[in-house]
C-alpha cells in the first residue's frame, strides 16, 4: 500500500526539484499543513546520503520560513485562519494554554516543543496569537528545527543503508510508527 508512496518520493529525490519540493513541504507543515515533512526528508536522504545535509538545511530553511506564516496566521488572522486550523487538530484549549505558557517561558516553549511530536504549526500559531516577539521566535525556531533535521540527517548518513533495508522490508511498520507519532502528537496537542 504504501511502495508506491515511497518509490515516488525516492524518485522526487533524484529530481532537479527536489529541494524546492522538500522546502515547500517543510514551509506548509510549520503552519498549516497536517503531515510531517520527516516523511519527505527520510526517503530523500535515504536516496542521496551525499546531499543529507543540505536537505536538512533546505528543510530547516522552509520550516523557518513556514513558521513566521504560522507566526503572522495567529498574529493576524486568528480568527479567520488560525482557529480552523487550530479546530482541525481539536486543539482551542491547547492554543490558549500555549499562548500563556509563552507568556510565562517564553523561548523554552519553542524549544521543546519544536523537537517533539506535537504539531509545530500550533505552536507557531500560539506564538503569533500571544504576540510573541518575533526575533526570538524566529531564532528558537531555527535552532529548534534545525536540530531535530539536522539529527535525521547525521542519523541517516551514518547509518542509511541498514536503515534504509530496514524501511524497504517494513514499509508498512514505519509507516504504522509514523501514523502513530502523528496521533501522539495530535493527543499531546489536545491535552496540553
Amino acid at each position: 500500500m504504501f511502495q508506491p508512496l515511497y518509490r515516488r518520493t525516492l524518485a522526487l529525490a533524484a529530481s532537479p526539484y527536489a529541494g524546492w519540493w522538500l522546502f515547500a513541504v517543510a514551509f506548509a507543515e510549520a503552519s498549516f499543513f497536517p503531515i510531517p515533512v520527516d516523511l519527505m526528508l527520510i526517503p530523500m536522504v535515504l536516496a542521496a546520503r551525499q546531499r543529507a545535509f543540505l536537505l536538512a538545511a533546505i528543510c530547516t530553511a522552509g520550516s523557518v520560513t513556514g513558521a513566521l506564516l504560522g507566526w503572522v496566521i495567529g498574529a493576524v488572522l486568528l480568527q479567520h485562519v488560525a482557529m480552523p486550523i487550530v479546530h482541525f487538530y481539536h486543539a482551542e484549549h491547547s492554543l490558549t494554554a500555549l499562548q500563556e505558557k509563552f507568556r510565562q517561558y517564553g523561548v523554552m516553549i519553542i524549544l521543546l516543543k519544536g523537537l517533539t511530536p506535537i504539531p509545530f504549526k500550533i505552536v507557531t500559531i500560539a506564538a503569533g496569537a500571544a504576540h510573541f516577539s518575533i526575533l526570538p521566535f524566529l531564532a528558537a525556531s531555527l535552532v529548534t528545527r534545525g536540530a531535530r533535521f539536522f539529527l535525521v540527517a547525521t542519523l541517516l548518513w551514518f547509518y542509511g543503508p541498514p536503515i534504509k533495508d530496514f524501511i524497504e522490508r517494513r514499509l508498512t511498520l514505519v509507516m504504522a510508527g509514523f501514523l502513530f507519532l502523528i496521533i501522539a502528537g495530535i493527543l499531546a496537542v489536545t491535552l496540553l
